[in-house]
């Protein structure tokens, strides 16, 4: 059957329209604000330009299997045309942007070159007897849905990486362009239900004021192309680019994750005088950042990065991080197409050792199971039903010793570069411990017998994140020398809420009583035993939590390195009584929510000196 006579899908791809004018004050609209997420801050207001979803028809009909060789060269040519032009983009975002922003698109190289999809595509072709677009795309849709339903915000924004290359690999195959639209030549604030990566790196830098989009998160790499541009964004706003039309005016708050259809004069005004005051206060903030990070009565505090890469410690150091808190290590295996090896591993590690110059570098093991898919097969990671109760982390290391053995040689090896640490996963009790310890144990014999070197007093850690571990903590203090409480995690299992489910999504609550209990429960029996107790989730970072935290006894909080200036003037802005009052009111509490307004009226009492 030929492609006129198939069945034809649609998928749809970005496209610059001509979507783009002014209007005067006189013909305004009736002002209507949207909520999202605030991903890259500042403020800014202008036109609408609204970047259209373009539909591509993706042709499907039979292929006899006399035909399949040449469908399967079509395949390969259209795999090395798209390499070139990601490639090419790539290079562009270097010369542009720089190397961290370039290594969006190493990914989309990976995928290209991930010889199990290629397979797995080409027997969906051979199963189906058809052509390979169609076949293309149905894999495709499976690892997009697969992505989407990851629970790390990380890793399901990689979601978006998956389409952009299969609409690129369609677009080679069919012959169809992509961009059949204009780039409007005035200043405009583009709107769009989602950003590909590759249409983010395009962006005019000259003539964007802002990107707001329907979808996505504050890890998608439309937001970092956005924060590098220092272009205000708005993320997960729903529908906004159904709301807007030609001739609507935004204005963009990338601070609180609003947007203003049609702002009326006090409204422009009012923000006018917030882009200024926000503009000097993230000055001042940034000042912090070199001071040393303790309390008004001298009582030091711990502020440390979390990084994904050696080179991410590297600007860790520069915005004044007292250490790394937590080095995510399974990065390292989800942006392969192989397992990496203990040279590369060692590599990565040591690097992120040197840059610290004899701070604290906490690497955690390797943190995948069946919620963190990797390119690689050599895992042997499968889909699971509830991936977050499943196979995963310190269970699969356990129950994979050579994967295992090899990452934590590589870390004891980058030991004697620096002030390394280990911390295990996913603990849920004494014995998976203990069990992760003779493994190390192994690992050092064998650097021992091969006269290689590493630090022979290496300390150990044990996350807390299971209710069990956090219970039993008491029980674990024998085994490691400090634990760090994985609070996104800790609160998900004791709350019993799925963060991705928006019906019990606000149950997710950081200051509900159980939980601050759990801390200070942590907290104490860490003490007893003589371990250090830090805490690496998405509680360090908050400046508004940061004191009860401190308050509890937790003395080092690890945070993304953008905001360490805040919790650095926190720190700075209170004396130790202080923060050690909050946590008794917030330990005597009943109503996390009157907690929450306690710690917000403190937290606001600070930052009147600073506004």
């Amino acid at each position: 059957m030929k492609p006129s006579e198939g069945g034809f899908a649609a998928v749809s791809v970005a496209a610059w329209p001509v979507i783009n004018c002014y209007v005067t004050m006189e013909s305004r609209k009736e002002e209507r604000e949207y909520s999202g997420i605030g991903a890259s801050p500042g403020i800014a207001h202008g036109p609408v330009s609204i970047l259209r979803e373009k539909e591509i028809a993706i042709p499907k009909y039979q292929v006899e299997i006399e035909h399949h060789h040449a469908e399967v060269a079509r395949f390969e040519n259209a795999l090395l045309s798209t390499r070139k032009q990601i490639q090419k983009i790539r290079d562009q975002v270097e010369g542009s942007l720089g190397e961290e922003e370039a290594r969006i698109f190493d990914a989309h190289l990976m995928v290209l070159e991930d010889q199990a999809l290629i397979d797995e595509i080409v027997r969906e072709m051979q199963a189906a007897e058809e052509n390979v677009e169609a076949s293309l795309w149905r894999v495709g849709t499976r690892y997009i849905e697969a992505f989407g339903q990851i629970d790390d915000e990380y890793l399901r924004e990689r979601a978006s990486d998956i389409r952009d290359v299969m609409r690129r690999l369609i677009s080679n195959l069919t012959g169809e362009s992509l961009d059949d639209g204009e780039r409007p030549d005035n200043k405009h604030v583009v709107v769009a239900q989602e950003i590909a990566p590759s249409d983010s790196a395009s962006i005019d830098k000259d003539h964007v004021l802002a990107l707001v989009t329907d979808l996505g998160g504050k890890t998608g790499h439309t937001v970092i192309v956005a924060r590098s541009m220092n272009i205000p964004a708005v993320v997960g706003l729903g529908n906004i680019s159904q709301s807007v039309v030609p001739g609507d005016i935004v204005l963009v708050d990338g601070y609180e994750g609003k947007v203003v259809v049609n702002p009326s004069e006090d409204t422009l005004f009012r923000y006018g005088k917030l882009k200024d005051e926000r503009a000097s206060i993230e000055e001042r903030l940034f000042a912090f950042s070199k001071k040393v990070s303790e309390t008004q009565d001298g009582h030091p505090i711990q502020l440390q990065a979390n990084i994904e890469s050696a080179e991410e410690s590297v600007k860790a150091v520069e915005i004044g991080a007292d250490g790394v808190g937590l080095f995510r290590t399974e990065y390292l295996f989800l942006n392969t197409r192989s397992l990496p090896t203990e040279d590369e591993q060692f590599e990565a590690y040591r690097g992120a050792a040197e840059a610290m110059g004899g701070r604290p570098v906490v690497i955690r093991t390797l943190d995948l199971g069946g919620d963190k898919m990797s390119l690689s097969p050599e895992l042997g990671m499968q889909h699971e039903f509830n991936p977050f109760l499943g196979y995963r982390a310190i269970r699969y290391c356990l129950d994979n010793i050579d994967i295992f053995t090899t990452q934590l040689r590589a870390i004891l090896r980058a030991s004697v570069h620096g002030n390394v640490r280990i911390m295990y996963p996913m603990i849920s009790g004494f014995e998976e411990l203990k069990q992760a310890n003779e493994c190390l144990e192994i690992a050092k014999e064998q650097l021992r017998s091969e006269e290689i070197a590493f630090d022979e007093s290496i300390e150990t850690g044990s996350m807390i994140e299971i209710p069990s571990a956090a219970i039993a903590c008491d029980t674990l203090v024998s085994e490691c020398s400090f634990f760090s409480i994985g609070s996104n995690d800790l609160i998900q299992y004791l709350m019993a809420v799925d963060r991705l489910n928006d019906r019990v999504a606000h149950l997710y609550e950081p200051t509900h009583p159980a939980v601050i209990r759990m801390l200070d429960m942590v907290v104490k029996n860490a003490r007893e035993g003589n371990v250090e107790v830090s805490i690496c989730g998405e509680m360090a970072g908050d400046p508004i939590l940061v004191p009860l935290l401190i308050g509890l006894g937790i003395e080092s909080l690890s945070m993304s390195p953008s905001l360490l200036p805040h919790a650095k003037f926190v720190v700075q802005s209170m004396e130790l009584s202080e923060a050690r009052d909050l946590a008794k009111m917030a330990l005597s509490e009943t109503d996390g929510i009157k907690i929450l307004e306690n710690l917000t009226a403190f937290y606001n009492s600070r930052m009147e000196s600073i506004s």
